[in-house]
């Protein structure tokens, strides 16, 4: 069984659906009407923190998932644990600054592409057998 990928799989929903949320509230908080995407700079920077990780999801999740199936859920589990933690990391700064969001991205950007290479390196390896 695949406990704590399922386990770091829920920890990034719960965490888009709190950037989702976020969103709202600073709809509310600027007065920006949908369907309009800008007018506030808190508002765009709400808006592009959660289309980003919304953008980074469909790489991150698979990625995670194969990674656990071929190599190790612990292992797994542990990488996407890093990319949650990037992906707060850059909430955080870029709620700030637009200039503050590059830590967290490199953050989550480097556990990605580990998920990713990782899952194709151990798929390519049962490939070759």
């Amino acid at each position: 069984m695949y406990h704590f990928t399922a386990f770091v799989t829920l920890l990034a929903i719960a965490f888009y659906l709190f950037v989702t949320v976020n969103v709202s509230r600073a709809r509310a908080r600027t007065g920006i009407k949908v369907p309009a995407t800008s007018g506030h700079p808190d508002f765009e920077r709400a808006f592009r923190i959660q289309a980003n990780t919304l953008e980074w999801m469909p790489i991150v999740l698979p990625s995670l998932w194969l990674f656990a199936v071929y190599i190790s859920d612990a292992v797994a589990a542990a990488i996407g644990a890093v990319w949650v933690i990037g992906r707060i990391v850059y909430f955080m700064g870029y709620s700030k600054a637009a200039a503050k969001r590059g830590p967290g991205f490199a953050i989550q950007a480097f556990a990605a592409i580990a998920l990713w290479v990782g899952a194709l390196g151990a798929v390519l390896l049962r490939l070759a057998k």
